[in-house]
């Protein structure tokens, strides 16, 4: 289900728009009357994404490099002309492993694409909501940031700091027309899972209590309530979409 016209007139930026919960997002909005800028690492499928989803622009770049993050934001500015919406989808799950085992490099990685890089892309984009007294920002957590799951040790504590930041943020910003809140999906079907043995997907989904996987379509239908003008009055929170899992 669509709604005609929910995002007339208004622009975002989705990080991780190349595919799974960030493609999804872009194509809803634009499908209901907005203008989106996809950023990905992926620069193969950024372009198949952005003629399937019809994007006005894509860029190309690592969120975890700050200097491309600023020159990605301008770019964007400048296409869109103004910039109302950002979610933030792009992440990395890193090892599946327990901690005494986790590669140190592997945990650097998760919190340079997760928590630095989400950080980088708000830090970048929230002057401009301020200037223009408007701005909805959703930064993708995950039920792993409230309960933790075990070997993803990195990823859970990325998305619980993803969670506390975006807590901090909402309520800096309350009062002044910017509203920022984070979503908390249980797993659901995306190219993310991937990156996962999947004796780890077969144990997440045994967690949720409606016994499936979520869809992409489900978690992105909160999104975009949460990127509208209609989320109005809640902010520095987060909006579960986990099958009954966390309902917290």
């Amino acid at each position: 289900m669509t709604y005609a016209g929910r995002f007339a007139g208004r622009t975002a930026i989705v990080t991780g728009g190349a595919s799974g919960l960030g493609k999804a997002v872009a194509t809803r909005i634009i499908a209901e009357g907005g203008k989106v800028a996809l950023w990905d690492l992926n620069a193969e499928a950024l372009e198949v994404a952005k003629a399937e989803v019809g994007a006005s622009e894509v860029q190309a770049l690592d969120v975890s490099d700050q200097a491309a993050v600023e020159a990605a934001a301008a770019a964007s500015v400048q296409a869109l002309g103004k910039v109302d919406i950002l979610v933030c989808s792009a992440g990395i799950t890193g090892a599946t492993v327990p901690v005494h085992e986790f590669p140190v490099d592997s945990w650097l990685r998760v919190f340079d694409i997760n928590v630095n890089g989400l950080f980088y892309c708000n830090r970048a984009i929230v002057p401009l909501m301020l200037e223009a007294g408007y701005g909805r920002i959703v930064n993708v957590a995950s039920v792993a940031g409230k309960e933790g799951n075990p070997n993803a040790s990195a990823y859970s504590a990325s998305k619980a700091a993803v969670i506390g930041f975006t807590k901090s943020l909402g309520k800096e910003l309350a009062g002044k027309g910017v509203i920022a809140n984070s979503i908390t999906p249980a797993t659901f079907v995306s190219p993310i899972l991937a990156q996962m043995p999947q004796s780890q997907v077969d144990y997440m989904r045994s967690k949720i209590p409606m016994g499936r996987l979520g869809e992409v379509h489900e978690s992105a239908a909160m999104v975009c309530f949460m990127a509208s003008e209609e989320c109005s009055f809640t902010t520095a929170s987060t909006f579960d979409t986990s099958g009954g899992r966390t309902t917290f």
